[in-house]
């Protein structure tokens, strides 16, 4: 009963003074509000990262080059070649299907025409097991086939976007596009993928693997990304052991010596980047957090200025019997409900506000709110509202009631 009384004086005190109050917890409705907006599209963007990996299957592997932060300084990169897919071919067993892709024109990609309208787009070289270990399939026509590989076919299939880019009818099979001074024949257009983080994934031409091989100017430099498919995926484990045995030995990596390449699930990579992404999320909470301790001292110095305005009705108080217990509780109460509304509104801006960021970005995943997000924030908010609000609390507990009648 004790409780309700002090929680019903609190809200009264915030009913009488209510502009104030709002000004008192400005600060921390905007922080709360910063946090929950950020946490919401970092947590919005991890959940499409775990959609995108999540279709690419569980017996397959990836393999790719990794250069060490410290190469990375003296100008060195680490790539997986030629020799490398060479013997991860003869040496890996329980494979049912092995396929190297190659960015032809580079990692930035380079520009490509149709008739006299140019793009710029990612040129890609694959094996005909690309749509099946990558998962996409053409709307339209074929994909490269073992026969364009083995002829080294100038044919190649367009992602959507690169269509339009182009300026080339909806259905254009039969048409050429010119790559790197090569003509080459379109007979597929991929199924629409759509955009992730605001990059579409339909921006690419993709050619038969040694046509792109033929194309490539230096060949010594090609950095290849191979995709592993296993039979059972019981042997998955035991095929990543063998594809990083076969892989130090083609780069000669002396037994101390660290890996500069890696083998990985979908799921691995998947979590890696998540954990990047969460990373970063969490620093920008924090920075915005400090938002909140600075809510928290507007509380302290309003509530300051509240026992000050208040000191005959605490000494009223005193001399009908009220404890300094009860006084303590009552400003202490008012001061943790100030903080505590202050979080709910926050959490209700934030979301709107995480919201509105993945509608107005183009290709910026849907806001994600997490329960604990907005239990932590609520629970900071209140515990801003105990820590800033025990000393001027304790200040109108110690005051002595006859002074405090005396005071004008």
């Amino acid at each position: 009963m004790a409780e309700l009384l002090i929680l019903e004086g609190a809200l009264n005190s915030i009913r009488a003074h209510l502009l104030r109050s709002l000004l008192t917890v400005l600060g921390i409705i905007i922080g709360v509000a910063s946090v929950i907006a950020v946490v919401s599209v970092f947590q919005g963007m991890a959940a499409s990262i775990t959609e995108q990996f999540a279709g690419l299957g569980a017996n397959s592997l990836s393999v790719r080059a990794e250069t060490s932060f410290e190469d990375q300084l003296q100008g060195r990169r680490s790539r997986i070649s030629l020799l490398d897919f060479q013997q991860l071919q003869d040496s890996v067993q329980y494979l049912a299907d092995i396929s190297p892709t190659l960015d032809v024109m580079g990692d930035h990609g380079g520009t490509v025409s149709a008739g006299c309208v140019q793009a710029f787009t990612r040129v890609i070289a694959s094996s005909p097991s690309y749509q099946h270990s990558r998962l996409v399939y053409p709307r339209l026509g074929r994909f490269i086939t073992e026969a364009d590989n083995d002829s080294r076919r100038r044919v190649c299939v367009l992602g959507e976007t690169l269509r339009e880019n182009l300026n080339l009818p909806r259905n254009p099979l039969g048409y050429y596009i010119r790559i790197n001074s090569e003509w080459c024949k379109v007979v597929g257009v991929m199924e629409e993928r759509g955009k992730v983080f605001g990059f579409s994934q339909d921006d690419f031409v993709l050619m038969p693997f040694s046509t792109g091989l033929a194309l490539v100017r230096d060949v010594a430099q090609i950095d290849l990304r191979i995709d592993l498919q296993v039979r059972d995926r019981t042997n998955i484990e035991l095929v990543r052991q063998r594809a990083e045995q076969a892989l130090r030995r083609s780069r000669r990596l002396s037994s101390d010596a660290v890996d500069d390449f890696r083998v990985e699930t979908p799921d691995q990579l998947g979590d890696s980047l998540k954990t990047i992404i969460n990373l970063v999320g969490t620093v920008f909470a924090s920075l915005v957090g400090i938002s909140l301790l600075v809510g928290g001292i507007g509380i302290m110095n309003i509530m300051l200025v509240s026992v000050t305005e208040r000191t005959r009705e605490i000494g009223i108080c005193k001399a009908l019997g009220a404890t300094s217990r009860s006084i303590l509780l009552q400003f202490l109460g008012e001061a943790i409900v100030l903080s505590a509304l202050g979080g709910l509104i926050g959490v209700v801006i934030g979301y709107a506000g995480g919201a509105l960021a993945s509608a107005l970005i183009p290709g910026l995943p849907a806001a994600v709110v997490p329960w604990w997000a907005v239990v932590l924030s609520v629970a900071f908010s209140g515990l801003v509202g105990v820590i800033f609000g025990i000393i001027p609390a304790a200040k109108a507990a110690r005051l002595d009631p006859i002074e405090a009648l005396r005071y004008e």
